[in-house]
């Protein structure tokens, strides 16, 4: 992938994500992190994570994809979005690039041999504006077997979500309105260029899951709900709906939490709309995955751990109801 384009007056145009920032000499974008340097395109934070952990791949949250495995998850710092309420604020809303390790991407790779991971998460911050790092840790990952996973704002450029059909094998779609002003003045992003990702990801044949944040004032409405609701059953109705308990952070610590009978409600929404599989995250209850044709527990997790899969996977990794052999779309094997 060809990550600019040159312009004149030694100026060139970023194609990680659609602010497409145009970047005079030494000039950084948007994101904070890409630099326009003898006129080419450089990431600061290259070989430089802010964080690396290894977590349950739930925790993403992916629930449909190598269920009750661990992930190498890491991230570095920047972001292409401005969201006031950010749970990583610390690492997303700065471009303070800590260079005391070079980790380079066959190191972070090493890293997920070691501690038995079956798949590495670029995650924490958004992962399309450290694409170039990414993907090279990426290609390394795929050359040893293992998946890859971006947890992301949608925001990639067309050009990136191409390049990714080479690579990645699963996103989670943050979908954090159904407001294109909400979008553009709060988030500083743009809802139809997001909406248009989650469309090409699911043309790409990428797996992909979409969380919601539920903000009380902001997005919390029914008719915002399911405006959400019945694009994401547009586009597929077996993607899961992640609906998560909002909890204040960062900018936004003037609101209580969300209300248990909102995100209750937002589950009923989701499930009108025709969505087959709708999850809650932030609450401390039981989240199961039932079959869309009789109702058969297959999966129950509590917290981030798989206390039961009765899912039946046949030898082309497809997952089936054991019960009535329905067909559970996701990534299994």
């Amino acid at each position: 992938m060809k990550y600019y384009k040159t312009l004149e007056n030694e100026k060139i145009k970023c194609l990680l994500c659609r602010h497409h920032c145009e970047l005079k000499a030494n000039q950084v974008g948007f994101c904070g992190i890409n630099m326009n340097r003898n006129g080419e395109l450089i990431n600061l934070t290259y070989g430089y994570p802010s964080s690396i952990n290894v977590d349950p791949i739930e925790k993403k949250p992916l629930f449909h994809f190598m269920p009750d495995t661990n992930v190498l998850s890491f991230g570095t710092v920047g972001c292409n979005f401005k969201c006031p309420f950010c749970q990583n604020w610390q690492i997303a809303h700065t471009n303070n690039v800590n260079t005391s390790m070079y980790v380079s991407p066959k190191e972070l790779v090493n890293l997920a041999l070691k501690y038995n991971c079956f798949s590495i998460a670029y995650t924490y911050n958004e992962p399309s504006i450290f694409y170039l790092y990414a993907r090279d840790v990426g290609l390394e990952a795929k050359e040893k077997g293992f998946k890859n996973v971006f947890v992301t704002n949608g925001f990639e450029s067309i050009e990136e979500i191409e390049d990714m059909k080479n690579w990645v094998d699963a996103c989670n779609v943050d979908l954090k309105s159904f407001n294109p002003e909400y979008y553009k003045k709060v988030l500083k992003g743009n809802l139809e260029d997001v909406l248009d990702t989650i469309k090409r990801l699911k043309e790409a044949h990428i797996w992909q899951e979409i969380t919601t944040l539920v903000v009380p004032g902001d997005n919390d409405s029914v008719y915002e709900l399911t405006k959400i609701a019945e694009f994401i059953a547009s586009v597929d109705t077996n993607i899961p709906w992640h609906i998560t308990r909002f909890h204040p952070d960062f900018k936004v610590t003037d609101k209580n939490p969300t209300p248990i009978e909102t995100i209750l409600r937002a589950y009923e929404i989701g499930k009108k709309a025709g969505l087959k599989y709708v999850y809650l995250g932030n609450i401390a209850m039981p989240v199961i995955t039932y079959c869309p044709n009789c109702n058969e527990e297959l999966i129950v997790r509590t917290i981030y751990n798989v206390e039961k899969n009765i899912l039946k996977i046949d030898e082309k990794g497809t997952g089936h109801c054991p019960k009535c052999n329905t067909i559970i779309e996701g990534v299994w094997k």
